[in-house]
């Protein structure tokens, strides 16, 4: 039996969710030039994933405050992933599309 396009997308779609559930990643999207959500809190020790969602477009999670230089390109169906090991509130951008940005929010 072949599924439908859509139909398998719902379903993969729920299985990230469902296996993310329990883990220690917090997940941003990245989609229509926006990180969803835009700020997130987490624990000291725990990850934030992003993954980008979009049809065409790539991005970047750029922590520029810090100091870094811009990482790779986020493409289409890809994801980046950083864990935070220390507390405070950490400003990110997409280095392509500066009016994007993000923070994230670490407690202990």
């Amino acid at each position: 039996m072949k599924l439908k396009p859509v139909i398998l997308s719902f379903f993969l779609g729920l299985f990230t969710q469902i296996a993310t559930a329990g883990g220690d990643a917090n997940v941003v999207t990245i989609k229509n030039f926006l990180f969803t959500p835009q700020e997130i809190t987490i624990k000291r020790g725990e990850s934030v994933r992003w993954e980008n969602i979009e049809k065409r477009q790539y991005h970047s999670v750029w922590f520029e405050a810090l100091g870094e230089e811009e990482p790779d390109y986020i493409f289409p169906d890809e994801s980046y992933q950083r864990e935070f090991k220390q507390a405070g509130t950490f400003p990110y951008r997409c280095g392509p599309h500066p009016r994007m940005t993000g923070k994230v929010h670490v407690t202990d």
